[in-house]
């Protein structure tokens, strides 16, 4: 009991004094910030968010203009609610704002690192951008993929339809939730990964799954970046396992792509797998298998977040 009393006491003094430390450097280093709300001690601005925070910030911006700052915990954050200001930031100034704050639970299995969202502006995030622009966002490529968007579409009808004639109630979000990920899986892979009747589709539509949960999670330590090492929600090590059996899945159908390549002995261009690994092959140093998985991890990411 002594020994738990100890321990316990240890972490209060450690985080007092990061805490102290964290204030004490905030005081000595002035900086011109936008108008905002006053913070309160430690938790900064939390509180006023409430529970539905796109109505608070709106109702703040009333009071401070459309660019404010606020304290979320020791997070200091600008807040952008007009449309001229966002086109300043977004069009205008985008090369020296596109930077981004990492969410802590993302640096699992070194996603920050892989990542076009997250990595800063440099040589390979000029080499990511290009190829996705060129190669998997091109209007060649949309215009190619839209018998697939339709064939989706009449798939999520036909299923609506089937539960009308049985007067079974519909979850829209777990409908759109499946439409939108056998959409993405065809287009890379040209496989649908929500189908019922695969083992392996069912077991990565619960990690799917379970990764939006985590992803959209609030995590302590995005607003209090001295609980970073600790993890004490443990979002980053639940996310860590999830990304972990997704890489895995990847890497299996990646290593099948390229056997059956091989096997055929001729390159082939049906999907976004093809087109990266002709990429790798013509420049292994632009693009290999490990950043090929990590792009697709990433487009499930940003996937993940579009249906939330």
């Amino acid at each position: 009991m002594n020994f738990l009393s100890g321990i316990i006491c240890l972490c209060l003094t450690w985080l007092l004094i990061q805490a102290l430390h964290v204030i004490s450097r905030s005081k000595a280093i002035p900086k011109r910030l936008p108008p905002g709300p006053k913070p309160f001690p430690l938790i900064g601005n939390l509180l006023e968010l409430g529970d539905k925070p796109h109505k608070s910030l709106a109702k703040l911006s009333e009071v401070h203009g459309p660019i404010m700052s606020l304290k979320l915990g020791q997070v200091t954050t600008v807040v952008i609610s007009s449309a001229a200001m966002a086109k300043e930031v977004l069009q205008i100034h985008d090369q020296h704002l596109s930077n981004r704050t990492i969410p802590d639970a993302l640096r699992a299995h070194r996603h920050d690192e892989f990542s076009l969202p997250w990595i800063p502006v440099s040589t390979r995030w000029r080499n990511l951008r290009r190829i996705c622009m060129e190669q998997i966002f091109s209007n060649k490529t949309l215009d190619a993929n839209q018998a697939i968007r339709h064939m989706k579409v009449q798939d999520l009808l036909a299923d609506t339809h089937q539960s009308s004639l049985k007067g079974e109630a519909v979850d829209v979000g777990r409908a759109a939730f499946k439409t939108t990920l056998n959409l993405l899986s065809n287009t890379i892979f040209s496989v649908d990964l929500a189908d019922p009747n695969s083992d392996t589709a069912r077991e990565y539509k619960e990690i799917v799954w379970n990764v939006m949960k985590e992803v959209g999670r609030p995590n302590l330590a995005d607003y209090f970046p001295v609980l970073k090492k600790v993890d004490p929600q443990r979002v980053r090590h639940r996310l860590a396992v999830h990304f972990g059996k997704i890489l895995e899945l990847f890497d299996r159908m990646v290593s099948q792509r390229l056997h059956l390549r091989e096997v055929c002995g001729s390159k082939t261009n049906k999907d976004v797998l093809d087109t990266l690994l002709n990429i790798s092959e013509e420049n292994s140093e632009e693009m290999d298998k490990t950043k090929i998985e990590r792009l697709f991890l990433k487009r499930l990411v940003v996937f993940y977040q579009c249906i939330k």
